[in-house]
């Protein structure tokens, strides 16, 4: 068994595709940031603070030793950096507990000498503490404050949120100026689809691909409305052609047969000849459509009106006065009596001989479904779906039947032009059913 596809839409692909590219040079970004951050703020520190012990240590070392005790009692009271004598009861915390600290640590005393200490804490006073001798006499400076580490695992996150949230905005608006010409090119599609051939694409975007793109479709187009008004005019012509002799044929009939029997039959195959083209010319019509509130109740009573024979065909309407559709009044009157001949022929009772039609309505949210039922033999279950195919007959007694079989095929039309659609089934009882779906008019 073939697996369902999952349906995207060309923006999502191209969304997704420009989001996780962006997305993923944006981690690479800060992994490389996060790198060259770390050793620079490392290193400065470590200079900062090795260059005030070089200095003090040039200091005290300059002064005999009464100006260096008063120099220490200077520096002790020193907001931006202290110095103290160091004495061995001291207590103190190692600095290096991560990355950064060991980095800044080994920066230290590769230019104080490897016998330097590096404290953050001594005495319980926290700070950057670098322990220090000169000759005999060893000293503590402590630094303002600990040097400013690298950013913080929450600031990376605030910024590389900022920068996702920027690239999915991104990603979006570039992929909806990379969609919207295919996405006017469907909508071209649809319409001339729908019928209207004048539709037409700009030729002077600023993209060539595109614009060679729509010059194409424009000349398809044209092409397409010229094929349809040849065809228009070639079955104006055939239509023509074909009933002139046919109204000839009438007259020398009823001029020359004297016979009643055989007047009234030659009478009746001229007619089924004359309706056989009407039949033609309806599905050939060109499918321009003008979508309107229509009140269907009042229009399947006209079309009812037509079928004036009992012995052939009895209609029944149940469908409420108010009820309005949006539909073409002329194309959706076209359907009910395609829908109403259709039955007439071929929905006959078995022993009545008369097709038993009655036509119902349900609405459901933004539609209206209306049902034509006759109660004949119905249709072959394998044959329902054939049945909108011109020219197709769903059994033996169809094709005995007169006809062009562009009846079903006539509708089937008719409603794609109007955007709803035609759902033929067999009732549950006997009889073939067709659901016509409209568009419920406010």
């Amino acid at each position: 068994m073939s697996r369902k596809s999952v349906g995207l839409s060309l923006f999502w692909r191209t969304f997704f595709l420009l989001a996780i590219l962006l997305a993923g040079g944006v981690f690479a970004w800060v992994q490389t940031l996060r790198a060259l951050e770390f050793e620079p703020r490392a290193v400065q520190a470590a200079q900062q603070t090795a260059g005030l012990v070089n200095l003090s240590r040039a200091a005290l070392r300059q002064a005999d030793g009464i100006n260096r005790v008063a120099l220490v009692k200077s520096l002790g009271t020193q907001q931006a950096i202290r110095v103290t004598p160091r004495e061995p009861g001291d207590r103190w915390e190692p600095f290096e507990v991560d990355r950064f600290t060991r980095r800044v640590s080994r920066e230290l005393r590769s230019k104080l000498g490897p016998e330097s200490l590096v404290a953050s804490s001594v005495n319980g006073q926290a700070g950057l503490w670098v322990g220090f001798s000169i000759e005999r006499d060893s000293y503590w400076l402590q630094a303002e404050a600990t040097p400013s580490g690298p950013l913080t695992s929450g600031t990376w996150f605030v910024w590389t949120s900022i920068a996702l949230a920027a690239t999915l905005f991104g990603s979006a608006g570039v992929a909806r100026l990379i969609n919207r010409p295919l996405k006017e090119l469907s909508f071209a599609a649809s319409r001339i689809r729908g019928g209207d051939l004048e539709s037409r694409l700009d030729e002077n975007t600023l993209t060539s691909e595109i614009r060679e793109v729509n010059r194409g479709f424009n000349r398809m187009a044209r092409e397409l409305a010229r094929v349809e008004e040849d065809r228009a005019v070639m079955l104006a012509g055939i239509s023509h052609d074909l009933r002139t002799p046919l109204a000839r044929l009438r007259l020398e009939t009823e001029m020359s047969v004297s016979d009643e029997e055989a007047k009234r039959n030659m009478a009746l195959d001229i007619d089924q000849l004359d309706a056989i083209i009407d039949k033609f010319m309806d599905y050939a019509r060109p499918g321009e459509t003008r979508l309107e509130p229509v009140h269907i109740a009042k229009l399947i009573d006209r079309e009812i009106a037509g079928f004036r024979d009992p012995t052939q065909i009895r209609i029944t309407s149940r469908v409420a006065i108010d009820l309005k559709v949006q539909a073409d009044e002329t194309e959706i009157g076209r359907v009910f009596l395609n829908l109403f001949e259709n039955a007439r022929r071929y929905g006959r009772g078995t022993y009545t001989g008369v097709a038993e039609v009655s036509v119902s309505h349900v609405r459901t949210g933004p539609w209206v479904i209306i049902t034509v039922r006759d109660h004949g033999p119905g249709v072959a279950p394998e044959k329902l779906s054939q049945l909108t195919v011109p020219f197709f007959r769903g059994d033996a007694a169809r094709t005995a039947a007169t006809g062009a079989g562009l009846g079903l095929a006539i509708v089937d039309k008719a409603m794609q032009r109007m955007g709803g659609s035609l759902e033929l089934a067999n009732a549950p009882d006997g009889g073939l059913m067709a659901h016509v779906r409209l568009k419920k008019a406010a």
